[in-house]
């Protein structure tokens, strides 16, 4: 499959100069090894890697969205029923030759039957009409899943999938992973091989490299800065809002303290201070009634000043962008015809 204009996003991705070849040892021994295995429910001594001789035969790009989107579609599944569950979906880019761009993904709905994965192909029909309506561009290219070493189960899916794709990629991620020295995912095509004088079919190995857009970018960086980091097991918009409820919890106790103090004054269990009630008088001349008939007028009449200004502030943006389309078409058609025969359409 080759779409056209795939150099277009291509070129303006910027392709960080990390090459990731995922091979079927990178992810041995890591602490998801289990629990792939149980909810795999297939047998993990099948073959259903290729020897190491075999060569992928395309070079991929990875987006980072994609990565978010696989992670986030695991975390809320898990969040929802309480312990670790499999997720599909389908990964769509970009693609010319032998260059494969992977840019999103979207989620797929599927059933078990008899312990097999089913697609729902219906579904999978309803969201690629939607996808092609906003990313006429984007082609499917594969699917995801999570775990750590693909299973028979994914080649039985695979299968599925080729009914859609002649040559899908899979890209899984390995949400348990430990070893952070690498990405936890890994990017696999599919082969037929002999095996026992039968046609079977393998995943290989491909190695990627992640590229990201201006914005894509910007996306990625304002995640990390709101992440865990190493020094705190909190974010920092956790602390944050910590902070902020720390200082409203003390202010309120203060607040009660002072209250406390003015009716015990005004019982007569206490002797007034002139100096504090004071200063209670000026700190309770601080706070906005917000009840006041006037307040709400004047709220009212700065709301009013304030769209009036961005009102204005769109029509003069409005005209002047009119302004240089007139130019502009005058100038076309002096260039192309009668210097004046449209001029009277605007002046």
């Amino acid at each position: 499959m080759e779409v056209d204009d795939a150099n277009n996003g291509a070129s303006s991705a910027e392709t960080t100069t990390m090459d990731i070849a995922q091979q079927p040892e990178a992810f041995a021994g890591t602490s998801g090894s289990s629990y792939n295995t149980e909810l795999s429910g297939v047998n993990s001594n099948a073959r259903v890697m290729a020897s190491s001789g075999t060569v992928g035969s395309v070079s991929i790009s990875l987006h980072p969205l994609v990565i978010m989107n696989v992670s986030e579609h695991w975390t809320r599944l898990r969040a929802q029923e309480g312990s670790d569950q499999l997720v599909y979906g389908a990964l769509i880019g970009k693609q010319k030759g032998r260059n494969i761009e992977i840019m999103n993904s979207f989620e797929l709905l599927f059933n078990v039957i008899e312990d097999n994965v089913v697609i729902d192909r219906d579904y999978y029909n309803t969201k690629e009409e939607q996808f092609k309506q906003v990313f006429s561009e984007m082609d499917f290219l594969g699917w995801y899943t999570t775990g750590n070493m693909p299973t028979e189960r994914d080649i039985k899916v695979h299968k599925q999938i080729c009914e859609i794709n002649e040559s899908p990629v899979m890209l899984k991620l390995d949400p348990r992973a430990k070893n952070n020295d690498q990405l936890p995912v890994s990017i696999f095509e599919s082969v037929i091989d002999l095996v026992n004088g039968e046609a079977t079919m393998l995943f290989v190995p491909l190695t990627y490299t992640l590229a990201t857009e201006e914005a894509e970018r910007i996306g990625v960086d304002h995640v990390a800065r709101m992440c865990t980091n190493d020094q705190a097991e909190s974010s920092l918009v956790a602390e944050h809002l910590v902070a902020q409820h720390s200082a409203i919890k003390m202010l309120h106790s203060r607040v009660k303290l002072v209250l406390k103090y003015v009716q015990a004054v005004k019982s007569g269990e206490l002797q007034g201070n002139h100096e504090v009630l004071r200063a209670a008088c000026s700190l309770s001349h601080r706070l906005p009634v917000l009840n006041n008939p006037k307040f709400k007028a004047d709220f009212y009449n700065q709301c009013n000043d304030f769209g009036l200004m961005t009102y204005l502030g769109i029509i003069t943006k409005g005209c002047n962008d009119t302004h240089q389309f007139v130019q502009k078409f005058n100038v076309l058609h002096e260039r192309s015809g009668p210097r004046r025969r449209f001029r009277s359409l605007f002046f």
